[in-house]
């Protein structure tokens, strides 16, 4: 048989690569740092090539280090499981999840049967009350935020990157003044989501019509009431691509091709050591293999 690197260098690998820091996956491991160091080091020199960057109190994946983490943490995660299963109790896993109902609605549910079939152990708590990020620790295990960026002091992984559409009802295109030019804006109402306040900034810029105010703006905390607003021709919103692609509404058009770069992404977030809790690590693996950035 192949000789294998000690389990122990495996283990503070993949404890390191999550975490980001030696101090925060040496107290996981319950070893000092510099102990926890050296696992590293020799699995490094076992492989005969480095697996981080160093930085100022971070430990950064290179690409080798990516490669190696994608193959060997899923294994070492059923080891882990199949080890738990022998040794204890089946038990219901329970993850309180905070989403967005839009994107609860469109990504993630039409693949919920796949995690069920994947991890028939794990349930999902749904809340899609909004200011997830902020109750972090206090009601909810992780997050899927829709947002500019996340606070460095948390554990965030980015799953898509989209363009701003204009998007309207069909009708729009029809009579003897077609909505085809942005200066047309000006006699239409804007749809904006509390959750991305600056779409319509970012698209009217890239578009080149900055002095092009709106009728009207109006505010939603639902995407989905939004879509439905356009669809009835109540206003024009400003969303992301996949919004339009995956609500698949005959109703809805986009209006206007110009390709606009989103500010705004989805991301998995949660607290660093909430990833070691294994609802949160099983559902976060699953979503970054099944739903992540390509």
């Amino acid at each position: 048989m192949r000789r294998l690197p000690p389990l122990g260098a495996i283990e503070a690998f993949v404890q390191v690569a999550r975490l980001g820091s030696v101090k925060a996956a040496a107290t996981e491991l319950a070893l000092s740092a510099p102990a926890l160091s050296r696992r590293v080091q020799s699995l490094e020199r076992f492989i005969d090539r480095p697996l981080f960057e160093r930085r100022h109190q971070a430990m950064v994946l290179n690409a080798d280090g990516e490669r190696l983490l994608g193959q060997i943490a899923p294994v070492l995660d059923s080891l882990s499981d199949a080890v738990e299963a022998m040794t204890g109790t089946v038990e219901v896993l329970r993850l309180r999840l905070g989403i967005l109902p839009l994107f609860a609605s469109q990504r993630l549910f039409p693949r919920l049967g796949e995690l069920r079939a994947a991890h028939p152990e794990l349930h999902l708590d749904i809340d899609t009350a909004g200011h997830g990020v902020a109750r972090l620790g206090e009601g909810l295990d992780a997050v899927i935020a829709l947002s500019r960026e996340i606070e460095p002091t948390l554990y965030a992984k980015r799953l898509d990157r989209n363009s701003v559409y204009v998007i309207g009802a069909k009708t729009l295109l029809d009579g003897p003044d077609p909505v085809t030019r942005p200066e047309q804006l000006a006699g239409l109402t804007a749809l904006i989501h509390r959750e991305m306040p600056d779409t319509f900034t970012a698209w009217r810029e890239s578009a080149g019509v900055h002095d092009v105010e709106p009728l009207a703006i109006d505010y939603f905390d639902s995407g989905a009431l939004m879509l439905e607003a356009a669809a009835q021709g109540l206003g024009v919103a400003f969303m992301h691509e996949s919004h339009f692609q995956d609500a698949r509404d005959p109703r809805l058009v986009r209006l206007f091709d110009i390709v606009v770069e989103s500010p705004y992404s989805y991301w998995f977030v949660c607290r660093p050591r909430a990833l070691q809790q294994r609802p949160v690590r099983m559902f976060h693996d699953w979503l970054i293999r099944t739903l992540g950035e390509v």
